[in-house]
C-alpha cells in the first residue's frame, strides 16, 4: 500500500512557513474519503454512521465561516474522473483550489480555536489527501 497523508509533516510545514508570507497563495486540495468516517471515541459524531464525504461536508460547514473571515475563497472545484499521467492506482474523489490573500490568512485560520474543533471532521473524513501550495500566476492562452 502506498503512503497516505492527512496532516503535513513537520519538515513540509516548515518549508511552507519559510516561503513569503505577504503574497496571495493557491492551495490545491486532493481528497480521498473514507467509506465510513472515523471520529475519535467520545466525539459528538463518533458512531453516527456518517460516510467520509458527509464528515467532510461537516468540515466545510463548520470551517467555512472562518475560511471566509480570513479572506479565503474557492477558485476551482472538480470531481475526479481518471488519472491521465500518474500512478494507475492513485485516485481522488474530489479536488479544489483554495485562494488566500496571503499565508498569514492561512495561519490565522488554522490557529483559530473554532477551526481546530472543525478540523476533527476533516481528519475523520479522509483516508488520504494532498495539500499543495502554489504562487498564483497569470492565465494565458497556451501552456507556456
Amino acid at each position: 500500500m502506498s503512503e497516505v497523508y492527512i496532516d503535513p509533516s513537520p519538515a513540509n510545514f516548515q518549508a511552507f512557513k519559510d516561503l513569503p508570507r505577504d503574497e496571495p497563495i493557491h492551495m490545491l486540495n486532493l481528497l480521498l474519503y473514507r467509506d465510513l468516517a472515523e471520529y475519535p471515541e467520545g466525539h459528538e459524531h463518533h458512531g453516527n454512521g456518517w460516510s467520509g464525504r458527509r464528515a467532510y461536508e461537516e468540515y466545510g460547514k463548520t470551517s467555512g465561516p472562518i475560511f471566509a473571515r480570513v479572506g479565503g475563497s474557492i477558485v476551482w472545484r472538480g470531481a475526479f474522473q481518471t488519472m491521465v499521467t500518474g500512478p494507475d492506482d492513485k485516485i481522488w474523489h474530489d479536488g479544489f483550489v483554495a485562494q488566500y490573500p496571503n499565508s498569514g490568512a492561512f495561519f490565522e485560520m488554522i490557529k483559530d480555536p473554532e477551526y481546530q474543533k472543525a478540523v476533527v471532521n476533516r481528519t475523520a473524513a479522509l483516508t488520504d489527501s494532498r495539500l499543495i501550495r502554489f504562487k498564483p500566476g497569470e492565465a494565458a492562452g497556451g501552456f507556456g
